[in-house]
């Protein structure tokens, strides 16, 4: 037996199209009703053409120190979902590594707290 399972994501943008609000929701979420996030980034595989095709977006008032915990965050989920889908432990330590550096390079209090749920 199959299912759909669905992601809805909804932007407000102000007067100048930039996006001033993120919404989304997921049928199989806990939560009843769309959840704001300040950024968002998603990435398709096409493998007939072997490219990725993105969306990222943030609000317009997404502070820089924000981002840049965003973004270190980003990259241990990179590193933890790599591991899943390939198994390759040394790769993933290699992005763990590298996203480490990213957040002492930034002053980020760099440490596994700080990389957020996985």
């Amino acid at each position: 037996m199959t299912r759909r399972a669905e992601i809805k994501l909804t932007v407000e943008l102000d007067g100048e199209n930039l996006p001033s609000s993120i919404l989304w929701q997921a049928t199989d979420a806990e939560a009843d009703g769309p959840l704001p996030c300040q950024s968002m980034m998603l990435s398709l595989w096409d493998s007939e053409k072997k490219t990725t095709a993105a969306i990222d977006l943030w609000i317009k008032d997404m502070t820089v120190e924000d981002m840049n915990l965003y973004f270190y965050q980003v990259f241990h989920k990179m590193a933890d979902t790599y591991l899943r889908a390939t198994k390759n432990e040394e790769v993933a330590t290699s992005i763990h590594e590298f996203g480490d550096g990213f957040g002492n390079s930034l002053g980020l209090a760099v440490g596994s707290e700080m990389r957020g749920a996985s």
